[in-house]
């Protein structure tokens, strides 16, 4: 299938003032001319590696502003921050947007690709609607836990994936890891059996794999931006929702959900981007520094998410979720239900080739 960035689309989705968020020098230095020279171009990058201009990253993200404890996306782009400032000497400074201060993710990740933002945090699902292969991590059923899959992510396989992501995207993957197996919920009835699950009506995630999932356990998906979910299921446009226990916690979405089984039907995978075109722009010395901060801070960041993640069910019980868990047969039931109406799609959206490189590297994981 060929690949292509759907750029004029999401510009058309940015946010009011987008062009506010400045570009990837500092305000004071003086913008290049269209026709800017290759001799010119390297005179400012060596005036950059000096110290005499500075870089300026705007990371926008819709986690809101909490305590690294509860957060492991607040964990790693603090985190990242303290180290890029710290070993660059000054010469990049990044800005944290959080609380959806700059719009949606898809607002996000239309700034990355047309210049206004530098850096967003994404759920890989995000990333669907932008490169087409990644629809191959959105499939349900695939990884048994976070350990899997973090496996898998930061392998030769992972590297390979995200590395052609930005080649073909511009959207550079810096880290990714996964921050919990997704659970649906309800305050419609019970969830147990998959069967429990029919004429349920979820909020899912903007992405066509997500819907084909929730369509194939007989339920029906109604594809929302996060922001807008909380009130959804406030006012019931729809019952339920699914994610990790730690974005059920973060989000607060226990005060209008009461029902929760662990059916993990999916990886969450959390994506920390960068314009490849700003990254590229980065003298080398400081491409590594961004590079080597992602690096550092990721498991750090991975470390917050599953000790949240561990202890997240039982706080939800304590806040008044009925939480179910599935026998093995009835978690088999859930999974082989959506697992391959989802893969047989996801393959006819971007070949074999991905499918199988994905399936085969999960099991030699195991």
């Amino acid at each position: 299938m060929k690949k292509k960035v759907l750029a004029a689309l999401l510009a058309a989705t940015m946010v009011v003032g987008m062009t506010a968020c400045g570009g990837s020098k500092d305000a004071t230095a003086d913008a290049p001319a269209a026709d800017t020279t290759e001799d010119t171009a390297a005179d400012a990058a060596d005036t950059a590696s000096t110290g005499d201009a500075s870089y300026v990253i705007k990371l926008g993200m819709t986690q809101g502003d909490v305590p690294r404890e509860e957060s492991a996306e607040v964990t790693w782009t603090e985190r990242f921050k303290e180290e890029v400032e710290k070993n660059s000497n000054g010469q990049i400074s990044v800005e944290i947007y959080p609380s959806g201060q700059l719009g949606s993710v898809e607002e996000n990740l239309a700034g990355l690709l047309n210049g206004s933002l530098e850096m967003t945090v994404a759920n890989i699902n995000s990333l669907n609607n932008i490169y087409a292969d990644t629809m191959v991590l959105s499939c349900p059923a695939l990884f048994k836990d976070e350990a899997q899959c973090d496996a898998v992510l930061s392998g030769e396989w992972g590297q390979k994936f995200f590395g052609k992501i930005g080649e073909e995207s511009g959207i550079h993957v810096l880290a990714a890891f996964c921050n919990g197996m997704r659970c649906f919920t309800t305050t419609k009835t019970p969830l147990t059996t998959v069967d429990s699950a029919k004429g349920i009506t979820f909020r899912v995630m903007q992405s066509e794999v997500c819907e084909k999932m929730v369509s194939a356990i007989g339920a029906n998906p109604v594809p929302m931006a996060g922001s807008e979910m909380y009130t959804a299921l406030q006012n019931g446009t729809v019952d339920g929702q699914e994610n990790p226990p730690v974005n059920i916690l973060n989000d607060k979405t226990y005060e209008v959900q009461k029902y929760m089984v662990l059916d993990k039907h999916i990886a969450s995978i959390v994506t920390f981007a960068i314009s490849e075109k700003f990254l590229d722009s980065l003298p080398e010395d400081l491409q590594k520094v961004v590079t080597d901060a992602a690096e550092t801070v990721t498991p750090e960041a991975s470390e917050v998410c599953k000790k949240l993640n561990d202890e997240g069910v039982a706080k939800l019980e304590e806040y008044g979720m009925e939480v179910y868990t599935p026998t093995e047969a009835e978690l088999e039931d859930w999974h082989s239900a959506m697992r391959q109406p989802c893969i047989d799609y996801v393959t006819g959206q971007v070949g074999e080739d991905v499918v199988n490189g994905l399936l085969t590297a999960i099991e030699q994981a195991n």
